[in-house]
């Protein structure tokens, strides 16, 4: 697996694009470093790379991950949840503390919002107790992306959304003053208004919301009613 990063990081080298870098990282508020590789770009490049390195073995998985998650540019995080997302359906139940420290650690949206919708979704549905064991705790924790985790983990659910489940999360954050929550809440509200928009427009008419979820709430209810 050691061979394979280093084989990736020889790739993304001779890709660096420093003239690219400049607005990759303005546009993520500076807040990481960057090759300068663009998404189309890198899917391209590491396409062949992923297939290469097929299954990595659940024993492995994590120093894995770890490896690709601790190097310096942002690109290398995007890998890690590439190969994650590809490989989500051989996600075991013990993954969840790997998926969790990926969610408190290098966090922003562009990360934090793969991870919630694609790999704690899928344990989630696998594993509903961890509902309890880790959701729980992430709701009731004052980071505000493993907040957000919890309100957008069901977003890819449509009808196997656990309707009470989402408006009880929704209730017990909606307090919160914090842009990355509140926009969290109006787009799982307006995902989940696609599969049953009356009673999305319901909750949202009999609870008090900010305006911004409200906005990003109600986006299709017309549409779709």
């Amino acid at each position: 697996m050691e061979n394979s990063i280093v084989h990736l990081s020889k790739i993304f080298e001779e890709n660096r694009n420093p003239e690219n870098a400049i607005p990759m990282e303005k546009y993520m508020k500076n807040l990481f470093p960057f090759l300068g590789i663009r998404s189309p770009e890198r899917t391209a490049i590491t396409s062949g790379w992923l297939k290469s390195v097929g299954v990595v073995p659940n024993e492995l998985l994590s120093s894995f991950i770890m490896e690709l998650w601790e190097r310096h540019e942002r690109e290398y995080q995007y890998v890690a949840l590439d190969y994650l997302v590809k490989k989500k359906k051989y996600l075991l139940e013990t993954d969840i503390d790997l998926v969790e420290y990926l969610i408190v650690t290098k966090s922003w949206w562009d990360t934090v919002d793969l991870i919630a919708s694609h790999l704690v979704g899928v344990l989630f549905s696998k594993h509903p107790h961890l509902i309890k064991t880790y959701g729980e705790k992430w709701i009731e924790s004052e980071n505000i992306w493993l907040q957000r985790t919890m309100i957008l983990f069901q977003l890819k659910y449509k009808g196997q959304t656990d309707e009470q489940l989402l408006f009880s999360i929704i209730n017990r954050t909606s307090h919160i003053n914090e842009f990355f929550i509140q926009k969290a809440i109006g787009w799982s509200l307006r995902e989940y208004s696609k599969t049953n928009p009356e009673v999305v427009a319901q909750f949202i008419e009999s609870h008090e919301l900010s305006n911004l979820a409200k906005r990003e709430g109600l986006k299709y209810v017309g549409k779709n009613s």
